[in-house]
């Protein structure tokens, strides 16, 4: 059995934005039953020398959404973080990223699934197939994000469990 880019890129980041959209209204649940400020929330890190939730969120849709755009138009580079998001905003943030990689058809990924693309970090430009670039740095930075996320809420004393980072799976 082989797996199509298709599915390894739109499939896996449907499901887990999906996933990260549902633990995000936990979250927004958590904080309401709880008095948690969501704003606190949004600036929360896991340690010091690491970025806040905010940032996770910009980097999950920017890895996913993001990283399709890239392929399909040959040249990706580093998202802007708008920092003035609060709890809601980041929320819209992830809904807008399932909908435009929802509007990725099969045959849309497919068309540029074999081709290359550039990834530009200020005045460096590193060349990769699309093939290198989902499996080498987009998904393995989206799912660190996702997870970050997840760690973040976990860290301050949401009830999460696997499978809520896990979502859907895939039976049969």
């Amino acid at each position: 059995m082989s797996i199509s880019f298709y599915d390894a890129s739109v499939g896996t980041y449907t499901r887990i934005l999906d996933s990260v959209a549902a633990i995000l209204d936990k979250g927004a649940a958590f904080a309401a039953d709880t008095g948690l400020d969501p704003q606190k929330i949004v600036e929360t890190r896991l340690r010091d020398d690491m970025m806040p939730f905010h940032f996770q969120i910009v980097s999950v849709c920017h890895h996913s959404l993001g990283a399709l755009q890239g392929m399909r138009d040959g040249r990706f580079s580093t998202p802007s973080f708008d920092l003035d998001k609060d709890y809601e905003g980041l929320q819209a943030m992830i809904g807008e990223a399932q909908a435009g990689v929802a509007s990725f058809s099969e045959a849309d990924v497919t068309e540029f699934a074999e081709k290359s693309m550039v990834f530009k970090v200020g005045e460096r430009e590193l060349p990769f197939t699309n093939e290198n670039f989902l499996l080498s740095f987009s998904l393995p930075n989206f799912y660190f994000h996702a997870t970050t996320t997840y760690d973040i809420l976990r860290m301050l004393g949401m009830p999460l469990s696997k499978i809520d980072f896990l979502g859907r799976m895939k039976v049969g």
